[in-house]
């Protein structure tokens, strides 16, 4: 698999790059939690990468080509059949390329790396919000609580720890009761998330409400995560501090932003897409098993003592 996806990348002229495992910064995405590294030499803990990413688009800032990079990364509190605290991420970056260009082109990526040439003209591509009226019959972005609780049929447990956050909601309603409807034969691409959503994406150029990110599943297998890089330093500035707001709310752990991601947009971060890629997740589709631990020489297992 690694060698289709390295020819891939060969004949299109994307750069193979290397980035450092640890740092002194952490993510501060709510959603993603980093492992502390501490070592006698450092007086602050250090943190394995949760994702290339942040030293891709340094790399980018500073007149790097088309890049890619296959990476061991690290995630906190992340065990289950499709999930481990340590896996491989193909990452990569496209100067100059459209929502649609990185669709295209990771659709192209997906159907090389699984030997299975026909996915690249069966894809399905449906708007978020289209996929939230076709299967719940209700928009997201207007959608009450009471709705969303109500399609995810949550008890009083369920409900007490989530709360009021809306996003935490539909990403459950996407996972649970979107995701199921898909197709098995083929990808499904969602695009044009909430701009609440939008992580390190622009806002789409044409509606503000939404950004220019999209997921591609395999059925209910969510395989890439996308975007139309947002340049923005500031706009990023004031993402990083909603986020570290947002942790401290939760009463989540708050850890040192990456003040270099920032410096090198104010440097200028040219136009470009770029896609992340869990290996292992097209190795469960390419071996037909739902078990993430079946296609890991060495898998954890979770310590619930």
């Amino acid at each position: 698999m690694l060698r289709r996806i390295r020819r891939y990348f060969a004949t299109q002229g994307v750069m193979e790059v290397d980035t450092a495992a640890l740092s002194p910064s952490a993510v501060s995405d709510v959603q993603i939690e980093s492992l502390e590294v501490h070592s006698g030499h450092c007086s602050e803990p250090l943190y394995l990468h949760t994702s290339p990413e942040f030293m891709m688009k340094r790399m980018l800032a500073d007149s790097w080509p088309d890049i890619y990079s296959v990476s061991r990364v690290f995630r906190d509190d992340e065990w289950g059949p499709r999930h481990q605290p340590e896996f491989t991420l193909l990452e990569w970056y496209r100067l100059d390329f459209g929502l649609g260009d990185i669709v295209d082109d990771a659709i192209k990526l997906i159907a090389t790396a699984l030997n299975a040439p026909m996915l690249s003209d069966s894809a399905t591509i449906v708007d978020y919000r289209d996929a939230f009226f076709d299967t719940l019959a209700f928009d997201p972005a207007t959608a009450s609580i009471r709705e969303m609780t109500a399609a995810a049929n949550a008890d009083k447990d369920l409900f007490a720890s989530m709360g009021n956050e809306r996003d935490d909601w539909l990403d459950l309603l996407m996972s649970t009761r979107i995701a199921p409807e898909f197709a098995n034969d083929r990808l499904t691409v969602v695009r044009h998330y909430p701009a609440s959503q939008a992580a390190l994406a622009r806002r789409c150029p044409g509606d503000a409400s939404v950004a220019d990110r999209f997921e591609i599943f395999m059925g209910d297998m969510e395989l890439c995560n996308g975007y139309v890089e947002l340049t923005d330093a500031n706009e990023q500035a004031t993402r990083i501090a909603a986020d570290l707001a947002n942790r401290k709310r939760r009463r989540r752990r708050i850890r040192p932003h990456d003040q270099a991601l920032i410096d090198a947009l104010e440097h200028g971060l040219p136009e470009c897409a770029g896609v992340a890629v869990g290996i292992e997740r097209l190795q469960m589709i390419y071996e037909k098993t739902d078990d993430i631990r079946n296609v890991i020489p060495f898998p954890y297992e979770k310590n619930d003592e």
